[in-house]
């Protein structure tokens, strides 16, 4: 007998690839080698519904309990977000009610529906002054009103839901800087970018297989997720340009301070996340972000 999961945030580049596989459907940049498990996902226990903004405004935290209660889910996985960085420090309130007091309240409602709550945060917790990746023992610090609103939501969040925190997303069917890079590479238009923000790149497809693995397991507590591998900004570019046929010296080197104007929110220096629960846990290693984002650029030749 399937399980019914409901899926808020089902057209945003995590939510189209998650959807997909759901649907037995590997998506644009996913990998047909890796499985988190290392056997292949079972679409066929889950009945999936899709949840968009218009069927869930989350600004709107009171009619979360009617439409989830119509449902009748055994899994509620949450993938939207207020995620404009810089714009959440001149809306601090919009972005505290989708990214903190929606949270809390879909935990909430959860718990009285008898449902598992897979909700998904960032690295932007942190305040990037460790020397080393983060793992999920590392107390929370962030540095912007971003960074704080996805902190409040996990604090508001029951032991037993899992929070998936993850890093520098990007996927075939979104606007990101795998896709910025390779339009300028092909139309000639040399870049820059920054060297001083190091991170942990991760592909849409892969982590949605990761929370579809999660939602098997529904371990409870925060699980990091990403894809292999730390770079900076500037190494991502650089891999997309060369991969599109560019130089090496197509993307030019800057540091933060360089930036004009200069962006509005702090972003960490080093957010890199490591995978130490994921890994007790028992899955398998997810793919280098290398493999991942060549699955990315492929898939959007042939989109």
């Amino acid at each position: 007998m399937s399980q019914r999961v409901v899926v808020i945030g089902a057209a945003g580049q995590v939510g189209v690839d998650l959807m997909d596989y759901l649907r037995g459907i590997t998506p644009p940049g996913g990998s047909s080698k890796w499985s988190p498990a290392g056997t292949a996902a079972n679409s066929a226990s889950w009945t999936a519904v899709g949840i968009t903004r218009a069927q869930l405004d989350l600004t709107v935290t009171d009619s979360i309990e009617g439409v989830l209660g119509g449902l009748r889910p055994d899994v509620v996985v949450n993938l939207a977000a207020y995620t404009a960085v810089d714009r959440a420090e001149s809306e601090p309130a919009t972005a505290q009610r989708i990214n903190t007091v929606a949270v809390g309240e879909l935990s909430r409602v959860c718990e009285s529906l008898g449902a598992h709550f897979l909700t998904v945060s960032t690295d932007y917790v942190f305040d990037g002054r460790s020397a080393e990746p983060y793992d999920e023992t590392a107390l929370p610090h962030p540095q912007s009103v971003y960074g704080a609103s996805k902190r409040d939501g996990e604090l508001l969040c029951r032991p037993d839901d899992t929070i998936v925190r993850t890093s520098w997303v990007m996927g075939v069917r979104a606007r990101n800087i795998a896709h910025i890079v390779a339009q300028r590479a092909a139309s000639n238009e040399p870049v820059r970018f920054v060297t001083d923000q190091i991170g942990t790149p991760t592909m849409a497809a892969d982590l949605a297989l990761c929370v579809m693995a999660l939602m098997e397991r529904r371990p409870g507590g925060v699980v990091h997720v990403a894809n292999t591998g730390v770079a900076s900004w500037f190494d991502v570019a650089s891999f997309v340009a060369m991969h599109e046929g560019r130089s090496a010296d197509f993307v030019s080197p800057i540091v933060t301070a360089d930036l004009d104007p200069q962006p509005a929110a702090a972003r960490p220096a080093m957010s890199a996340l490591a995978m130490r629960r994921w890994e007790e846990l028992g899955y398998v290693a997810t793919p280098h972000w290398h493999d991942a984002m060549s699955r990315l650029l492929e898939a959007r030749r042939d989109a």
